[in-house]
């Protein structure tokens, strides 16, 4: 995410922490780089240009020159800039209403189902809502049978009328039955097109005007750059939508959509997508992003996903199980487990201050843990349970029934055995494990 211009924008801002004195020759030659990583990130030459002028100006304001450590207070400085250009805070979505609805809005292709999806599973683990989705695309039967299918999987119930042509009687139809089966909240996916056309506009404001949405999303692809910009602009002048979901900002992107996008529509980003999961939906925190893209991590997010995924009674249980050396291999897949639950591992390896950096060019993918979880599997029952009873004869025949070397095994039991030592020592010192306590 964002790895193009983090990096060039911590190389500008590198390049001013090495000099030995500062000037504002060298600020503004910093400021510069900035502005081009921008632009190569796709955004647009005046908002590039007002960014870097509003940096500048902050620089000299603060007395960067004369600063002890320029290079900090610089960085200090991007970080609020940026996080000011896309929104300055997280805006949450607006559920009132009995049902609340919202309508979904976007081009043919920019994930507007999957997102329909993604949000009613957020809503009704996260929110503990009672969701409904309504398949509104009249055009493509390949939608509303792939709404059904999602509905299916995340077990919400989808309001379909097929041979039906009139979008706008479905949505009233579906509103009907949602105010009958007590529905906290209706979530209504519509029919996108390749471009913005009159037709569409048409098809879109209606229902908009039938509905009277507590919420409107205007859903977009990140990977189009600055016709995702462009396309913000066209939907906003016809439909006055509250907020915008940025998708597939895990792709191969530059990111100029989602530094500027809250920028050019003055509406805020209220979630971006980051995988094809229906967990993979994040509430799009500005600064946060702001720490990311200048390699800072993002420590709050990665809390919040481990608050998500922690289980405090087997947290219990592993640290007796430490105190009283018990640790064993099943301990260890469980928890295992519970990280991977939380997400890609890339991405939350980016979560990690200056991780981003070393994991640039590293493939990380969600069968990093396949090695591992191949050789414990290969273990019996009695090895998992007892780590010391796993001599040189056992490993052979591990290694051979989880198709992995030997060097590899080898190598699991000593991280493993090292980890359990460094827990141990760290529980017989009488420090606690720390305890996070999941969110009511």
């Amino acid at each position: 995410m964002f790895e193009s211009i983090s990096s060039k924008i911590e190389k500008a801002l590198h390049t001013l922490r090495g000099k030995g004195s500062i000037t504002d020759i060298n600020v503004a030659e910093t400021v510069k780089e900035v502005r081009k990583a921008l632009l190569d990130a796709d955004v647009s030459y005046p908002i590039a240009k007002e960014f870097t002028d509003r940096v500048k100006q902050e620089a000299m304001g603060r007395n960067v020159i004369q600063s002890i450590e320029p290079g900090q207070l610089m960085v200090k400085i991007v970080h609020e800039e940026l996080t000011k250009l896309m929104g300055s805070e997280a805006v949450d979505i607006n559920l009132k209403g009995s049902p609340a609805v919202i309508l979904i809005a976007g081009l043919q292709g920019s994930g507007k189902t999957t997102f329909s999806a993604k949000l009613a599973y957020y809503l009704k683990n996260k929110k503990a809502k009672n969701v409904m989705m309504v398949a509104g695309d009249v055009y493509r039967p390949a939608a509303i049978n792939q709404l059904q299918v999602l509905g299916q999987q995340i077990n919400v119930p989808v309001f379909a009328q097929l041979g039906v042509t009139d979008p706008v009687k479905i949505a009233k139809d579906a509103l009907a039955e949602a105010r009958l089966k007590g529905v906290n909240v209706l979530i209504v996916d519509t029919a996108g097109r390749l471009a913005v056309d009159e037709q569409m506009m048409d098809e879109i404001s209606n229902l908009k005007q039938s509905l009277n949405p507590q919420e409107t999303l205007f859903v977009v692809d990140s990977m189009t750059g600055q016709d995702a910009v462009n396309t913000a602009k066209a939907f906003n002048e016809r439909i006055d939508y509250d907020g915008v979901v940025l998708t597939k900002l895990d792709g191969d992107t530059r990111g100029g959509a989602a530094l500027t996008i809250r920028y050019a529509v003055q509406k805020p980003i209220k979630f971006v997508g980051i995988g094809e999961k229906m967990d993979a939906l994040d509430v799009f925190h500005p600064d946060r992003m702001a720490n990311r893209i200048l390699g800072m991590g993002d420590v709050v997010s990665l809390v919040e996903r481990a608050q998500e995924q922690y289980d405090e009674v087997e947290a219990r249980k592993i640290q007796k199980r430490l105190v009283k050396n018990e640790y064993n291999y099943e301990d260890f897949l469980s928890q295992i487990a519970q990280v991977k639950k939380m997400g890609n591992m890339k991405d939350l390896l980016g979560m990690i201050p200056g991780m981003s950096k070393l994991t640039k060019d590293v493939e990380i993918g969600d069968d990093a843990f396949v090695p591992i979880e191949s050789i414990i599997g290969s273990m019996t029952p009695y090895e998992r349970r007892n780590p010391s009873c796993i001599n040189g004869s056992r490993k052979q025949r591990i290694a051979a029934g989880s198709g992995r070397t030997i060097q590899e095994v080898n190598r699991l039991v000593k991280q493993f055995e090292d980890t359990r030592k460094m827990m141990k020592a760290v529980s017989t010192k009488g420090a606690k494990m720390p305890m996070l306590r999941k969110r009511r």
